[in-house]
């Protein structure tokens, strides 16, 4: 319900997020094309559609009620996995060219990046993303693309803590590799599985059932390419920082309903879940390393090697 103090707005909260959602679904990334074809096909629905100008305004101010959005949708949908969690960060490109970097309102926001997966260079943000296995959003950020994956997702784990559960699992790549993160995840009685790194030796060697386990990468890349390839996350437009957070909500928003409504009308997914439950892995509900690791060899049996 709208509490602003004023005049009361002519599109509604409710109207807003429903165009909103419609403009991403319906592959409209340009705001300029999005209002002409909502013009003339959806006036029937929406008596009342703002300018460009007015609509610019509406999705930046609204970026808080998409985030609240997308947090009520994963606290009621359920999942197949309770204990299972996949975290990795994707880089948001905001510019190209030399001159619209200097120019950008951007600036000191964002920063130049390195993305290993596809061996480039970026200018823009990273999206730090934690989801379940079906790929419902539960916390997500933005963050300059220089800092520390491990520091960002602390501090998002830090102020979300309600949200992850003692016995939980995270799967995750190997960047997320460090002590410091590993003893931050353990007094929250989570654990960490990536995969070990080439020549370290205080990694600890994968067991044969650890060894069997799909790469965790691949799996959380599964939603990035669905927000990038079928919803439009590379294609945001945004040139300030409100503008960049709420494209962003705004796209997993759309993908937080697609997969409320799957879930609703009963519409079985292809998650991970369906990957792992002939293995029995969806069972995993370990409390400590030791507990976890036993957990994930007990699935396979010694002899999975």
């Amino acid at each position: 319900m709208n509490t602003r103090p004023g005049r009361p707005t002519r599109l509604t909260d409710a109207e807003l997020i429903c165009l909103a959602l419609a403009q991403v679904l319906l592959n409209r990334p340009s705001e300029t094309a999005w209002l002409r074809y909502a013009r003339k096909h959806l006036t029937g629905m929406f008596p009342y559609l703002p300018q460009q100008s007015g609509w610019n305004k509406r999705p930046r101010a609204a970026g808080p009620l998409i985030a609240r959005l997308i947090r009520s949708l994963a606290e009621t949908t359920p999942t197949n996995s309770e204990h299972l969690r996949l975290i990795d960060p994707t880089p948001v490109e905001c510019a190209r060219s030399r001159p619209t970097v200097k120019r950008s309102d951007l600036a000191g926001e964002a920063g130049y990046g390195y993305c290993a997966s596809h061996s480039r260079y970026f200018w823009g943000m990273r999206l730090y993303l934690v989801t379940t296995a079906e790929g419902m959003p539960i916390m997500w950020w933005l963050a300059n693309p220089t800092r520390d994956e491990r520091e960002v997702m602390t501090a998002l784990l830090e102020v979300d803590h309600h949200l992850v559960n003692a016995g939980q699992v995270i799967l995750a790549d190997k960047g997320f590799a460090g002590q410091t993160f590993q003893d931050f995840l353990s007094d929250l009685g989570v654990y960490l599985l990536r995969p070990a790194r080439a020549g370290v030796k205080r990694d600890h060697q994968p067991t044969p059932a650890e060894r069997r386990l799909p790469r965790p990468r691949q799996w959380i890349e599964a939603v990035f390419d669905t927000l990038k390839g079928q919803l439009s996350l590379e294609q945001h437009g945004a040139r300030r920082a409100d503008g960049l957070y709420a494209r962003v909500g705004q796209r997993l928003l759309a993908m937080a309903a697609a997969i409320w409504h799957n879930t609703n009308i009963g519409r079985a997914p292809q998650t991970i879940v369906d990957q792992l439950r002939p293995s029995g892995l969806t069972r995993l509900v370990p409390c400590n390393y030791e507990r976890a690791r036993a957990t994930v060899d007990g699935v396979f049996g010694p002899e999975a090697a």
